[in-house]
């Protein structure tokens, strides 16, 4: 019996990406299958069929082999293999292309995709949480700061993201991106309740119809507001605002968007915060949203190598070529033991420079690295790059 083949035109057709980023299917018939993208890829070893195998199974039309694969549900959409791959094909937007070609025809999709669905679009936040609790991680604080939620004609307006704001593993760093405010004089507010997903979450699920909505709102509550700033602590938001968004929505000309490291680092130059001695052995995970997908990478190596008697160590895997640390692409959703199970071999990746603490800029890598470090019986802590240059500061204040 013929098999069913796949026809990459009308998968091109039927998942609707716009002109700007529209990957083109037919480009994977020039793979050259060297195996690149396997090897670069962090859950390639629990895949049914390797990045490498599923070009292949592309190339020769096999449709079913293709859409019920479980391959592209484990893509942490890290961008590894995109910028490794010698023929310059964009294997994270194909991976994304048939998750969305998966979810529109109601195929062989994980439960845990269409929960999160439900819960983005009913709750607006991806743990399902009464999303007006938003601000519970500022209980904690010694004195709430005065205009935190919803004051008009701040400066900065604090785009806090879902994982902060609901998982207690992640309270911290808002918690001191606030206090760092705060100590700089910064006129700064946050959204509160009013706060909705960015809707990143959506988009690499497949799901990118829905984002719109998510991005219109928030949109307006910074037209609200009337900051000429959006800093955000979580590169998956930054990256929505700055990569995704205009999709969507136009934003406003004089609208800057900095994710925390960058926003910090303006402020270090001015002079606007200054730092004390903190002595520890550190290095630095890239996040991949942060990293390789938006390229920032000179921004939070600036802010490490600035705080006095910090051993700043690069791992052997970092910037451009750092490893994923497993938490990107919804994969927690589809499988967590594989998520848990990168995250132990970055924190080993860690380990191995004889730092005492790895550092991110990323809420999700944090907690996915604390996860990894207590699977393997690390004894090494995972601090996100607010909380050490919070710390700093108040060395600062006490010298």
């Amino acid at each position: 019996m013929a098999k069913d083949v796949l026809d990459l035109a009308t998968v091109e057709r039927d998942v609707n990406f716009g002109e700007e980023v529209t990957p083109d299917l037919s480009v994977l018939r020039t793979c050259i299958q060297c195996g690149t993208c396997s090897a670069s890829c962090p859950t390639a070893y629990a895949m049914d069929y390797t990045p490498r195998q599923l070009w292949k199974l592309i190339q020769l039309g096999l449709k079913d082999e293709v859409v019920n694969s479980r391959t592209f549900w484990l893509c942490t959409t890290c961008r590894a293999c995109t910028v490794r791959c010698p023929r310059g094909i964009d294997l994270t937007q194909t991976m994304l292309m048939l998750k969305e070609y998966a979810v529109r025809e109601a195929l062989k999709v994980p439960e845990g995709i269409g929960i999160l669905r439900e819960t983005v679009t009913t709750d607006h936040n991806i743990s399902g949480d009464d999303n007006e609790t938003r601000l519970i991680w500022a209980e904690n604080l010694e004195s709430k700061p005065e205009g935190i939620e919803a004051k008009k004609g701040a400066e900065v307006l604090y785009f806090v993201g879902c994982v902060s704001a609901f998982y207690p593993q992640a309270y911290s760093i808002p918690q001191s991106m606030v206090q760092i405010f705060e100590r700089a004089g910064v006129s700064f507010t946050t959204m509160g309740g009013q706060e909705w997903c960015c809707g990143y979450p959506l988009y690499g699920a497949g799901m990118k119809d829905l984002v719109a909505e998510l991005a219109q709102h928030n949109l307006e509550r910074v037209k609200e507001l009337g900051s000429t700033r959006l800093v955000t602590t979580c590169p998956s938001c930054y990256y929505a605002w700055t990569h995704v968004y205009p999709e969507f929505v136009e934003l406003p000309a004089g609208l800057e968007i900095l994710h925390a490291v960058e926003y910090l680092k303006q402020l270090l130059d001015q002079g606007g915060i200054e730092l004390g001695e903190v002595e520890r052995i550190v290095t630095y995970h890239d996040p991949c949203d942060l990293g390789r997908k938006s390229g920032v990478f000179d921004a939070p190596r600036a802010l490490l190598n600035s705080i006095p008697g910090l051993e700043f160590r690069e791992m052997a895997m970092h910037g451009e070529n750092a490893m994923c640390c497993g938490g990107g692409g919804d994969v927690e959703i589809s499988d967590r033991q594989v998520t848990g199970e990168v995250g132990v071999l970055r924190m080993q990746q860690a380990q191995e420079t004889g730092a005492e603490a790895v550092i991110s800029a990323c809420q999700q890598c944090k907690r996915t690295l604390l996860t990894g470090a207590r699977q393997a019986k690390i004894r090494m802590r995972a601090m996100d790059i607010s909380e050490l240059v919070l710390e700093s500061m108040l060395n600062a204040e006490s010298e």
